[in-house]
């Protein structure tokens, strides 16, 4: 069984998606309390290039998912669009 690095920041500490193409941590980021929600970040047709992580917000320990986008248009859409399960 293969083990995910850990990314530790200021704010998370993240676990890389195996399906990034990217594996960098973008300037624009969206935190959703949602571990197990599965999110196709395919198919919102982004412009700039994103990934997402699994994440462990570390102000309050809650976890969920971290997506990083490169660019702001990107980011409001993903906002826009998303729609928890």
């Amino acid at each position: 069984m293969a083990t995910a690095k850990s990314i530790t920041t200021d704010d998370y500490k993240l676990f890389p998606s195996p399906r990034n193409r990217h594996r960098t941590i973008f300037l624009y980021q969206v935190f959703v309390p949602y571990p197990y929600m599965l999110i196709d970040l395919e198919s919102y047709g982004f412009q700039g290039k994103y990934s997402l992580f699994a994440a462990c917000r570390l102000s309050d320990m809650k976890m969920g998912q971290l997506v990083t986008l490169e660019l702001p248009g990107d980011e409001a859409k993903f906002k826009a669009q998303f729609v928890p399960d």
